[in-house]
């Protein structure tokens, strides 16, 4: 079984692996997230079926707001 690199932390990679079951396995659910896949930015509506490469390397970014 191959490796991907999330935020720094190294997890199990699976065949078929998308930009959700990487945040599920995370257990990511702030609503306000940016996702980079290898620099690449996901949109949200794409989450569910961009495909994580073995290897990758996955940046999750929290954004905050307030005034």
């Amino acid at each position: 079984m191959g490796k991907i690199t999330v935020n720094g932390h190294e997890i199990d990679w699976n065949d078929n692996m998308t930009v959700r079951n990487v945040l599920d396995r995370m257990k990511y659910s702030f609503r306000m997230l940016v996702i980079k896949v290898n620099g690449t930015i996901v949109k949200r509506e794409d989450w569910e079926t961009f495909p994580v490469p073995e290897g990758a390397d996955v940046k999750v970014i929290h954004l905050m707001s307030g005034g």
